[in-house]
């Protein structure tokens, strides 16, 4: 039977904790964070605007990072607690405290909730895949661990979450499926099956599927061959998130676009997900947006710790430009754009894939305050 458990390990806060957040509060009370139009007022019609949060914001600690959400966006992912490893970190022992802290957030704020995510290779507990003795579980077990899981989780959250990114990045940048754990033991079938649980659990939740370099013509062709084949089972699916982490020379828009295209022609909602535009040069050509590659830190792959040039920032402005430009085009496809993160402070890509970098991929700066930016994407909508 599955014991579930609420967990509520919190650490307290420290004076220094409390004094940082109240100057952080001050010095934005009379900025321009408090902007007559924002962002989700301009896009009203049009599409939403969401953003991802974390623990701190979820649990009302980071109250700058919240307001700046209640501002802004309408739309809300979950970034880490909903992911299998925070959930279920034990087999049979689930843990909801942050989760249902993200949803009351959501609710009460009136916005539109995804939960991210729920069959992913990465951030998944080990106990997913192995046996007491440490070998891989049979084909028959993984799927009823997968049954468990989805059900249990969206069962939970069932007529609460608006949307749900079922399977994440499961096709590589050729189209070939990954050979994730999940596709080693099941098959591709574990793609359908992950989605009839999820329909299953909460029939009138919206399920996506999301993945990385969806610009890229090899992964475009096998998300739609993957897709097809769902349709042709009548499994249902509703949406394609494709995640935006970009830099300011890839990917390529023009693709980007066919992308777009593409995947609407399915008869399905496009969502651009995880958007974020990093200024940071990588380690390697070939690191892409998995999330588990790691370096060494190198000065050199630091370059701006100490602020980001003009020359840079006016690049990295008008590649947001460009590609809202693009999705305000396709606003008739396009349902929602949601940015990872709330603030260049709290932003992944300051760790990964190296730690202790200083990187500028959001719209809100460190302290919380909209960039130049944020004006100008404004204004595009008041072109149309």
């Amino acid at each position: 039977m599955i014991k579930i458990k609420e967990m509520n390990q919190r650490n307290n806060r420290t004076v220094w904790a409390s004094l940082f957040t109240c100057a952080v509060m001050l010095s934005g009370c009379s900025t321009s964070d408090e902007v007559s139009s924002s962002l989700k007022d301009a896009f009203q019609g049009k599409f939403l605007i969401g953003a991802a949060m974390n623990v701190d914001q979820i649990e009302g600690r980071d109250t700058a990072g919240v307001r700046v959400v209640k501002h802004h966006f309408n739309s809300i992912t979950a970034e880490n607690c909903m992911k299998s490893m925070h959930l279920q970190p034990e087999e049979g022992e689930f843990f909801f405290d942050e989760a249902d802290r993200f949803v009351e957030f959501g609710e009460k704020n009136g916005m539109h909730i995804v939960g991210h995510t729920l069959i992913w290779h990465s951030q998944a507990p080990d106990w997913f895949f192995i046996d007491e003795a440490g070998n891989d579980v049979s084909r028959e077990v993984l799927i009823e661990r997968m049954r468990n899981h989805i059900s249990t989780v969206v069962g939970r959250y069932k007529g609460h979450v608006d949307g749900w990114d079922v399977v994440n990045e499961a096709i590589l940048d050729d189209g070939i499926y990954r050979n994730s754990k999940f596709y080693s033991i099941i098959g591709e079938e574990f793609i359908p099956l992950a989605f009839q649980f999820a329909h299953e659990a909460d029939p009138d939740a919206e399920l996506y599927y999301n993945d990385y370099g969806m610009g890229l013509e090899g992964r475009r062709n096998g998300v739609v061959q993957m897709v097809k084949s769902l349709q042709e089972k009548n499994i249902p699916i509703d949406g394609i998130g494709m995640q935006g982490h970009m830099g300011l020379d890839y990917p390529d828009i023009n693709e980007y676009e066919k992308s777009i295209l593409a995947y609407s022609a399915l008869g399905l909602k496009v969502m651009i997900t995880e958007m974020d535009i990093i200024v940071l040069p990588f380690p390697s050509p070939d690191v892409t947006a998995e999330v588990s590659l790691s370096y060494e830190y190198q000065q050199e792959m630091n370059p701006y710790a100490a602020g980001l040039p003009d020359s840079v920032a006016t690049i990295w402005e008008n590649r947001y430009v460009d590609y809202f430009k693009l999705f305000l085009k396709h606003q008739d496809k396009i349902s929602r754009v949601t940015l990872w993160g709330v603030s260049d402070a709290n932003s992944w890509r300051n760790d990964w894939p190296m730690h202790g970098r200083t990187d500028y991929p959001l719209l809100f700066d460190r302290d919380y305050q909209p960039k130049a930016v944020v004006k100008k994407l404004i204004e595009l909508t008041e072109q149309q």
